[in-house]
């Protein structure tokens, strides 16, 4: 079966390490909030969730990585991920990592792929 595609946002709206872009996604049958963003020049989507605990990681809307924009950071825990595979890379998170959603940007666009998430 073909993934739907969902628009997420237009690709303007995601600067290389910059804010985000907040979203909901219906994984695992239930509806969970999850943000996309670009890092070197690729979009990367993920559930917006902490490995260590289910938080949250934006400290305000939007607001995924740290001051340098190399590292995703959990505003709650201070747990880093790697933005582009979500991998843990410090702080309390038991190894675990963000878990990644399927998108593609095309055409000036960037689609979440629903079928292939969760």
């Amino acid at each position: 079966m073909a993934a739907e595609e969902r628009l997420i946002c237009a690709s303007g709206d995601l600067v290389d390490a910059g804010d985000g872009v907040r979203f909901e996604v219906l994984f695992g049958g239930a509806r969970e909030p999850a943000f996309a963003v670009r890092f070197d020049a690729r979009v990367y989507a993920y559930l917006n969730r902490c490995a260590h605990m289910r938080t949250e990681l934006d400290w305000k809307a939007g607001k995924f990585f740290d001051a340098e924009g190399l590292l995703l950071i959990c505003s709650t825990h201070g747990v880093a991920y790697a933005p582009d595979t979500g991998r843990c890379l410090g702080g309390p998170c038991f190894d675990g990592g963000l878990i990644r959603l399927a998108v593609e940007e095309r055409d000036g666009k960037i689609y979440l792929r629903e079928h292939d998430n969760g």
